[in-house]
């Protein structure tokens, strides 16, 4: 089962009408209708608030495997505004005039964004990967059609909270490893209310 099926199966079961849990989720009783026929598909947040409502792990709504996607949002294409590109690098020296010109006209999107349909943007909050160079306030892109492979950082649902770690796999284990040693690495089991949302790109910061 996937996640309209499991979603009806489950508001059934408990006996919740589609008016009463869309209520509780404060969204149009239309909105339920379209996520058990697959018409539509629920954000993160929905999911999580979904899962606590109703009394199951995000797992059990989602049918979602470890290390597998769930497409749960949808970007708008992003702007093509182009910016100049100069053909010269930057040295550390004096820059010089004669360098100075545009080679062609750069947009941001075709360098950093490969996939702008599954493409998304999350704020950090903490310091747990500042020794991967992603630091609070950062903005990371994410890619959700990417597989997560070993030692990538993504984006992932841990027990219905948010959370950004480097995954690893060793031997039948899996791990969230943190980039900073004032936090512990955390081991995912079967028991593990787990869903990779996806697979960080890039980091953007201000120095």
């Amino acid at each position: 089962m996937k996640f309209p099926q499991n979603l009806k199966k489950i508001r059934v079961n408990k006996n919740v009408s589609q008016a009463k849990l869309a209520k509780a989720l404060d969204v149009g009783q239309s909105c339920i209708a379209n996520w058990e026929k697959g018409i539509r598909e629920p954000k993160l947040t929905d999911i999580v608030k979904l899962s606590k409502y109703l009394g199951v792990t995000t797992n059990q709504l989602t049918g979602t495997l470890k290390m597998e996607h769930f497409t749960i949002l949808r970007n708008e294409t992003a702007s093509t505004n182009k910016m100049p590109l100069f053909s010269s690098c930057v040295c550390a020296g004096f820059p010089s005039p004669a360098d100075d010109y545009v080679e062609k006209r750069l947009d941001l999107n075709e360098l950093l964004i490969k996939n702008s349909a599954a493409t998304f943007f999350v704020k950090v909050t903490g310091e747990s990967m500042i020794g991967a160079g992603i630091n609070d306030g950062d903005i990371l892109i994410v890619d959700k059609s990417k597989k997560a492979d070993n030692n990538n950082i993504v984006i992932a649902v841990l027990n219905g909270e948010l959370t950004v770690k480097r995954v690893q796999k060793n031997k039948n284990k899996l791990f969230l490893i943190p980039a900073n040693d004032a936090f512990k690495k955390i081991e995912v089991t079967e028991d593990t209310d787990f869903i990779v949302w996806g697979v960080v790109t890039n980091v953007i910061h201000q120095l």
